[in-house]
């Protein structure tokens, strides 16, 4: 049985119950952090806090909770669930109005949930055989840096890619790339790795940072810039990375191959490396 947090009571998920009038459900006023936990260990906690601190700043939103005590709370709900690797979804709503008002309430009690999951892993076929994926433009609102609840635009543009038998959609704003639908996205050209950089344009990942870092660490050259459309249509590689999905290779874009169409060197070389960064960090709660 699942067992979630919500507003200071630890609960069966069935149980929990929330507001029509809350702002979250009216308007998707509220923040969210999805933080992968291995070995019952969370994280780079301290990097998704961050990064949920962030968010509440630009949505103007007061954070309810200290790092001490997030950390407590979600180390809580990992005890009280089953599975060594979960995955911990936190999200704070500005609260309940009386009445529904574009406007920000002069009083409001936040509304604080906390869930866990089963971190599901992509299957082997998707790693050894690669994905699909199709592009679009990026028609969502400017401040993609923020982990918002308001995620509409980017269920459309993801059903895309469920439409047309693939797993992501790549973003194209202004003659260059952003990201995915729901991943951040790299490319490889001629042995150089190509990652658009962090701005308002695309959300900050967690893994995109360990991409970079191993990539680093391991002798191969990053390019952090824009890249341009035609840079990831005659890619060499395209990878998606995200929490969950930890790293594909992408060997079909709108129906053309990528490159050879199989997953290149690089990213088997990348594999193995986030794998073993998983084993030895991850899961030792670095």
């Amino acid at each position: 049985m699942t067992l979630v947090y919500l507003n200071g009571q630890f609960m069966p998920v069935a149980e929990a119950k929330v507001s029509p009038m809350d702002r979250g459900f009216l308007f998707g006023d509220g923040a969210y952090e999805v933080i992968p936990v291995y070995s019952r260990r969370p994280f780079r906690l301290a990097e998704h806090l961050r990064r949920l601190q962030g968010t509440l700043d630009g949505i103007r939103l007061a954070n309810p909770h200290s790092d001490a005590e997030w950390a407590r709370l979600i180390g809580e709900i990992i005890a009280r669930n089953e599975g060594e690797d979960q995955s911990v979804y936190l999200q704070i709503t500005r609260g309940a109005d009386t009445r529904r008002n574009h406007a920000f309430p002069a009083r409001v009690t936040l509304t604080v949930f906390i869930l866990s999951e089963p971190l599901v892993t992509p299957p082997p076929a998707q790693r050894d055989t690669g994905i699909g994926a199709v592009s679009a433009p990026d028609v969502r609102w400017l401040r993609c840096d923020l982990k918002t609840t308001s995620l509409l635009a980017n269920c459309l543009l993801r059903q895309l890619a469920v439409d047309a038998g693939c797993v992501e959609t790549i973003l194209f704003r202004d003659g260059c790339m952003t990201e995915g639908a729901a991943s951040n996205i790299f490319a490889m050209k001629n042995g150089v790795l190509l990652a658009p950089p962090k701005n308002h344009l695309m959300l900050p990942g967690i893994t995109y940072d360990v991409v970079l870092e191993l990539a680093a660490s391991h002798g191969l050259k990053c390019e952090v810039r824009d890249v341009l459309e035609e840079e990831v249509r005659g890619a060499d590689e395209l990878w998606m990375t995200s929490s969950t999905k930890e790293v594909l290779p992408i060997v079909v874009l709108d129906g053309q191959p990528v490159g050879t169409g199989q997953p290149g060197p690089t990213f088997r070389k990348m594999y193995a490396w986030y794998q073993d960064f998983k084993q030895t960090v991850m899961r030792a709660g670095e």
